[in-house]
């Protein structure tokens, strides 16, 4: 225990001495969302600033305000480029006038792609304490970070002891690392956002439609957090999911996901990246029954299949008479990304007795928008294919397509759009010859 205590102390130092690791032209991977490490991007920002480091790229998934204030300022956009496997509210609208980059992947797939299509140079996220043995834990951001920490050149970790501890393959060991800091500063909460009246429509109904001893993935969003609350009456409920969120926590005190029934990782409440509120992160920490991996074990379609009725539950912005589902891009520009919506879909169809949801309103902009349309607009993104989706939900129904020809799954897709859209999108189906 001395030795790791020691090798802690040696290698902890300032953010800005930390950050001295990166030279220019160096490919640099940080943590996603919640893992972002505040203190040494930071750092980062004012080397860019004095003119000490230039042409760097830096990589990461669904950044937040810690990124915008500093490494995604406008002012370093000729020092730094930015990309991201996730857009997020922080670079959205740098993304949308071509200021930073989107790179489209599948959750899954970015584990790979770091190790196989990157030399990534410098890796850096926030992690907890470092325990007795000399290991920290990845908390909140397994992901692809787990890869990146353990092929770059150099890996920096800022230590926040607000960050949970977790189990699984979650683990960094001090002799790994080049660079310690420490920056105890609250994290990032996820706010709940304020409920709809079709949450409680669209919620119930698909949580009528998981039986119990499910093994379930919650997407981001309303709906899903929705259909949560709606699941406190089942038994046996299994987690399996690429984000773990507040609802789960609630499943969890209840009794109600217990993963008794769980076919792989049976007990065990398994995800890849995390985000809520501090009450979460609380519970989380030390919790032998929560457990993290990697994207490319989590997010793997082959993995999510070893689930039996393994139920996926995800939101979308729009849907056309064909089945194609779009969950990413908005009014002409990236919006957020795929993640790992496709990976569940898939993986849960092929699970024995398992079935995917996408979810979504029937409208936008006080109910003058309907998002079931003719056909997605030019230059928008299918997140989901038509021949991979499976149920479509919204307050006025749910639709199995499985099976269906073009015409039974235009008139099913129209049955679940606003009343006020049905006969334009009837006659619109008529003129794609769809009915």
């Amino acid at each position: 225990m001395k030795s790791f205590e020691n090798q802690y102390k040696a290698k902890l130092t300032s953010p800005g001495l930390a950050v001295e690791h990166i030279k220019n032209g160096d490919t640099v991977v940080y943590g996603m969302s919640i893992a972002q490490p505040p203190a040494l991007l930071a750092a980062i920002a004012d080397r860019a600033r004095r003119g000490e480091v230039k042409g760097l790229k830096m990589y990461t998934f669904l950044p937040r305000e810690p990124a915008a204030q500093t490494v995604l300022a406008p002012d370093l956009a000729d020092t730094i480029e930015n990309y991201s496997w996730f857009v997020g509210a922080a670079d959205r609208d740098s993304v949308r006038v071509g200021l930073n980059y989107h790179v489209p992947c599948y959750l899954h797939q970015i584990p790979r792609l770091v190790e196989e299509y990157m030399d990534t140079d410098v890796a850096m996220a926030t992690v907890s304490p470092m325990d007795k043995a000399g290991f920290f834990s990845l908390g909140t951001a397994n992901d692809y970070f787990s890869t990146a920490a353990r092929t770059c050149r150099k890996l920096i970790l800022e230590v926040n002891h607000n960050m949970p501890r977790v189990f699984g393959d979650s683990f960094i060991h001090i002799s790994e690392v080049d660079a310690v800091i420490e920056n105890h500063v609250p994290l990032m909460e996820l706010k709940i956002a304020e409920k709809k009246p079709e949450d409680d429509i669209i919620g119930p109904a698909i949580a009528a439609l998981v039986p119990d001893g499910a093994t379930i993935q919650l997407g981001i969003g309303n709906v899903p957090n929705a259909v949560a609350r709606y699941l406190m009456d089942h038994k046996d409920i299994g987690i399996h999911t690429e984000l773990f969120t507040e609802g789960m926590v609630d499943l969890v005190e209840s009794g109600v996901a217990n993963g008794c029934r769980k076919t792989l990782h049976p007990y065990k409440h398994v995800f890849t990246t995390a985000a809520g509120t501090k009450r979460m992160y609380e519970f989380m920490n030390d919790n032998p029954a929560i457990e993290s991996y990697p994207a490319s074990h989590v997010c793997s379609p082959a993995v999510i299949a070893k689930h039996d009725t393994m139920v996926s539950i995800n939101s979308v912005l729009e849907v056309d008479l064909l089945g194609q589902a779009n969950a990413e891009h908005l009014e002409g520009s990236t919006f957020s990304g795929t993640g790992g919506q496709l990976d569940f879909v898939r993986g849960a169809f092929a699970s024995k007795g398992g079935m995917s949801f996408l979810a979504f309103y029937a409208t936008a902009k006080g109910g003058t928008i309907s998002r079931v349309v003719p056909r997605l607009p030019e230059g928008a993104v299918v997140t989901t294919p038509r021949g991979d989706t499976h149920y479509l939900a919204t307050e006025y129904g749910i639709v199995d397509l499985k099976g269906k020809s073009t015409r039974e799954r235009a008139l099913a897709i129209i049955s679940i759009a606003a009343p006020q859209f049905r006969d334009q999108l009837t006659r619109a189906a008529e003129d794609m010859y769809l009915v």
